[in-house]
Order: structure tokens, then sequence, then C-alpha cells
């Protein structure tokens, strides 16, 4: 199987520098950055990833599904699944670790996102998510590891709208790194390209729009100014949601929302556990 290194992942440094990511034109964007040598954007399989941890995109049961989650599992094997019955599930809006067994990393986190028109409703989809993002983090810093892959987490069948989930993943990540959180490197790996290009074109904004920590130098290509605009306006309502949300428990029932995919809904007691 062939995998990816770390040294072969792009930072945000070397895509800039490559013209691949393009700052705002916001003056505040021309700001030096702290991070942009922490933070990796790559569209791959994160299975392949030979970063210490990777971040499942798991639910409830923490049992696998379709999508990234039961690509984890196969990659895996029968192992982490047998490890992952013994952990009585895990809440939405958390994450629990594991060994990675065939994968190339050495921990799986399997970090539970919210069900997007579930939890807009209840004013709790920004929190839980980048709850996902900052407990994922705590938990491979925990671990001893000095890298981490997240997954597109509930941009699936979870129906977190790919901008929406860029935005908060971005801001959850920097928040993270500012109270002083240790990482030697954060990797955005996407799978498909939606959620590709949603990174692409959030990184540079909410750099502009807060503080301008992870900005571009001004010299290259500015984003069109309508797209800036949009995309000031849907990071300022997601900080507007993170602000305003009242602290509730986080949700422990399974996700209910119609056309949910069974592999979604599995329960413990319900699932075989193969052995190795």
């Amino acid at each position: 199987m062939a995998t990816t290194p770390l040294s072969q992942i792009p930072t945000l440094t070397q895509l800039y520098n490559l013209s691949k990511l393009h700052p705002s034109t916001h003056p505040h964007s021309t700001s030096t950055s702290k991070y942009n040598s922490k933070i990796s954007l790559i569209r791959t399989d994160i299975t392949k990833l030979e970063t210490d941890s990777i971040v499942n995109a798991a639910n409830e049961s923490l049992l696998g599904g379709g999508g990234v989650d039961g690509a984890i599992h196969r990659a895996a094997g029968p192992s982490l699944l047998e490890e992952c019955a013994k952990l009585d599930g895990c809440d939405t809006g958390s994450a629990k670790i594991t060994n990675a067994y065939r994968l190339p990393c050495k921990k799986v986190i399997h970090a539970v996102g919210p069900v997007y028109s579930r939890t807009k409703r209840e004013g709790k989809h920004t929190r839980l998510l980048q709850s996902c993002y900052t407990t994922s983090l705590d938990l491979a810093y925990e671990a001893g590891c000095e890298s981490i892959a997240f997954s597109a987490l509930s941009t699936g069948v979870y129906g977190y709208p790919s901008d929406e989930a860029a935005a908060t993943a971005i801001e959850a990540v920097k928040g993270w790194l500012e109270r002083g959180g240790e990482m030697e490197r954060i990797v955005i790996c996407s799978f498909m390209e939606k959620d590709e290009r949603a990174y692409e074109e959030f990184i540079p904004y909410v750099a502009a729009f807060s503080a301008g920590y992870w900005g571009g130098s001004s010299h290259r290509r500015p984003r069109k100014l309508q797209v800036e605009q949009k995309a000031r306006m849907r990071w300022q309502q997601g900080r507007t949601s993170t602000t305003v949300s009242s602290p509730t428990s986080v949700p422990t029932d399974d996700p209910t929302e119609e056309g949910q995919p069974k592999s979604k809904k599995a329960k413990l007691e319900d699932a075989t556990v193969e052995k190795p």
C-alpha cells in the first residue's frame, strides 16, 4: 500500500508560495503568519497518511459506517472494531482514541460530528463541530502525537454544508493553537472536491477577519470581490452563532434524521465483532 509521509504533505506556506492558495485583498491579511508552517491542506485518502494520528468521522456507536468511517475500519482491520466495541460509544461533539492497527498512523481518533439539520434548529451545530476538533487535538496531544490529520467532519450524510464546516473547523483549530496548544502539524484532509474547495476559499478570509494570523503576502493575486464578500458574511455568521449559543449539554441520543443511512444508526448491541 502506497502511503504519504508527513514531509510530502504541503503546508499553507508552501501552498501560498506555489500560488495554490491566494490571499484575501482585505488589508489585515498581509500580517505575518504564525501558523502557516503548522497547517496543511491535502485532498487524498486519509487512510494513506503517515501522520501520528488521524481523525475519523465516526457515528455515536463507534462501530463503523459508510464513507470515510467505513474506509478507516476496512484499512485498519478487525482489531479496530474490537477495540471500539469496548468504548461504550461516544457523544456527539466529543471523541475517543484508539490504536491504529494496520493503518500507517499510530492512533485513530473517532470524532462524532453533529447532524446539521437537527443541531442547527437547536442552535448547537457550531459549538458541537468545534468541540469535535478541539477534543481531537487534546486527545492527540495527550497521547504524545506530534501530527494529526482531520477528515471533513459532518460534511457527508450528516449534511453540514462544506463552506460552513470549513470556516468552523479553521476557527476551532486556530483558537486551539492560540490558547497554547502544541502540534507540529495539523493536516486538513479532504476526500471530496467540495470540501477541498471550501477550505481553499475560506482559509484566507478567516485570516483577514480574525487579526490576520493566516493571511498570505500582499503581492499574490487577489480573490474576486463577490467571493470575498460571501466568505466574510458566512464567516461572520459562524462567529455570531458561536458567540450567542448558550451552553447546553452534549446530546446523547443517536441521530434520527429522515433519510439517514442505517449504518449511521448502528447500536452497540447489534454489532458483530470480527476477531482478528
